[in-house]
This record gives structure tokens, sequence and C-alpha cells, in this order.
């Protein structure tokens, strides 16, 4: 078996204030490239939509370019940036560090619910 898409055509677009998810569903993958612009946080952009108080999706993801600072549910705070591969478990909040667009690519396979009204 092999299956190839772009995620210059995804599958699904999920537009949210500052910022837009782009989904290409495959065969034992579910792939997201996420666009955050500068002023997006989670928890004013995307909270209202998921329904919860934090984001609750798996993210193991890659960053291409910007940053973002990520604090879990505990309080504990790290930041990512161009490089860095991540891992980042359920309960947290995000939001773009700088003037510049964070761009990340998700591998989770969770990112098929994210900023998704179920």
């Amino acid at each position: 078996m092999m299956e190839i898409k772009s995620i210059e055509k995804p599958d699904e677009r999920r537009d949210f204030p500052r910022g837009h998810l782009e989904v290409v569903n495959m065969s034992g993958l579910v792939f997201g490239k996420a666009t955050f612009e500068p002023g997006w946080r989670w928890s004013e952009s995307v909270r209202d939509i998921a329904g919860t108080e934090l984001c609750e999706v798996h993210h193991n993801g890659y960053v291409v370019d910007g940053r973002m600072r990520i604090r879990m549910k505990d309080g504990a705070e790290q930041e990512v940036g161009p490089g860095d591969v991540f891992v980042v478990a359920p309960g947290h909040d995000a939001w773009v560090v700088g003037d510049e667009p964070c761009i990340a690519l998700d591998f989770s396979g969770n990112i098929g619910g994210y900023a998704k009204a179920d």
C-alpha cells in the first residue's frame, strides 16, 4: 500500500480567530498543518469552538516557523521554535510569542478533532 497527498490540497481547512488548520486524512494518519498568527492564543481563539477550558488534544509536532509558548494545567511552561519536535499532553494553553506567525506540523492523529465543534 502506498498513499501520497499534498498538504497544499488539504482534505479540510478549519479557520478560527487568528489562525487556521489544514488537515490531510490518510490511512493510519491524520496530518495537520497549523498556522497561528501573532496574537493567537488557544484560550481566546479556540476554547469556545472546543468547549473545554484547556486544549484537550494530544500533540506530536514539529515547528517550522515562529515561536509558541505552552503552559500545562499544572503551571509548567516551555517555549518551542523552529526545528523543535514536541509532544504535549492534553490539558494545556498555548500562545504565539513575538510578531511572526507560528507554523507547526502535527502528526498526532488526534489533530482531526482540533478546532472542530462537536
